[in-house]
């Protein structure tokens, strides 16, 4: 295992969050198929593109629907670049889960070709909003 955005900041509620080597990360292409996905994107992002059996919960929904997400395996998240993802992931492995961040997001999810639908809403392909 390895560790994401190592160095690296971001703005976080108007603050600066540094995540140091406290996230653990997974390559896009490394995810198993039959991981539990979570994907924190906003909805217009999910509408234009996410990976089929991905589960949607919006980063902003996630403390009032943390309840849909299971304790008895582990947790892939994602969201367009691996940034949202990293903080989420942080806050549900503090809060007991085990989760692993996908380290570039969607971006890299669909650069390595993995499967990807578009919302019943989106005319076209799929891609990464």
């Amino acid at each position: 295992m390895r560790n994401s955005t190592q160095g690296r900041s971001t703005r976080f509620h108007g603050g600066v969050m540094f995540f140091g080597d406290d996230v653990p990360a997974v390559d896009a292409a490394e995810v198993p198929q039959d991981a539990y996905l979570l994907d924190v994107r906003e909805d217009d992002e999910w509408e234009a593109g996410h990976a089929p059996e991905a589960v949607h919960i919006p980063m902003g929904e996630l403390s009032d629907r943390a309840a849909e997400i299971p304790r008895d395996r582990e947790i892939f998240v994602i969201c367009r670049s691996g940034m949202r993802s990293a903080q989420v992931t942080v806050a549900l492995n503090q809060a007991g889960w085990v989760a692993r961040n996908v380290d570039g997001g969607m971006k890299r999810w669909a650069e390595n070709g993995r499967p990807m639908e578009a919302g019943p809403t989106q005319d076209g392909p799929p891609y990464v909003a």
